[in-house]
């Protein structure tokens, strides 16, 4: 609930900030919101457009409500900043040996990448049996168990890390349901697999699973943090 408050919060507010390109009246305040919202927490990339010199008529009889209002003006920036970081989050998507002999990795990731999710790591390795028992160690229980971790160990493995805002979820609608027989039209294994035993990838189900899924197969300095140049066109964050 705080979030949609927030989020509506901030819309709001960019919303008033951008009327003060044709409003002499609030050009002062905007440049002021933006300003206090830099001192409270330096140069900030969701405000970089707030930066600019606004052309306003000087007013010191309105100086005063210009500098009470930019305060929560800069509240309302930063918390949509910090809003938008905190709403990225990211999963963890392996292509499995069947997908990389078949010759599927570039059709894999252009979905992905066309969804508008951003690639943060990416490596090919072959696991080993014991990394594999690793990576399916909830389905130690399973019959199935080791035939599936004979199968992962049995070849080249794509594996990656993607971010965005609903990474997890969507990704996984992305990839259809774990039977490619129930898998809709559309999603990776309804349209580029047949039986279950030859699924051809692998995603994270949850928050904690995609955690400790990253954690075993990439070291922190693998990850690559940066901002994508698609990200304003996705996100709105201008």
């Amino acid at each position: 609930m705080s979030t949609q408050v927030f989020r509506s919060a901030s819309r709001a507010a960019r919303a008033f900030l951008s009327a003060s390109h044709t409003a002499p009246l609030l050009c002062q305040w905007r440049t002021a919101a933006a300003a206090t919202a830099t001192v409270f927490r330096g140069p900030a990339r969701s405000l970089s457009s707030y930066r600019e010199k606004a052309d306003c008529k000087k007013s010191t009889a309105r100086g005063w409500l210009y500098g009470t209002l930019a305060f929560p003006a800069a509240v309302y920036l930063l918390q949509d900043h910090q809003l938008h970081a905190a709403e990225l989050e990211r999963t963890f998507i392996a292509i499995k040996p069947d997908g990389v002999q078949r010759g599927l990795i570039a059709e894999i990731v252009s979905r992905f990448e066309r969804k508008g999710f951003k690639l943060v790591a990416i490596k090919i390795v072959v696991p080993s049996k014991e990394f594999a028992q690793k990576h399916y160690h909830d389905l130690k229980e399973r019959p199935f168990f080791n035939g599936l971790c004979d199968f992962l160990s049995s070849g080249p493995v794509v594996a990656m890390v993607w971010e965005g805002e609903g990474v997890i979820k969507y990704g996984r609608k992305l990839i259809g349901a774990t039977d490619p027989q129930k898998s809709e039209p559309g999603t990776i294994r309804g349209d580029l697999a047949v039986v279950v035993d030859r699924n051809i990838i692998h995603g994270s189900d949850a928050p904690k699973t995609a955690k400790d899924e990253i954690a075993l197969w990439f070291s922190h300095g693998e990850l690559v943090s940066y901002t994508s140049n698609a990200e304003k066109w996705m996100y709105g964050v201008n």
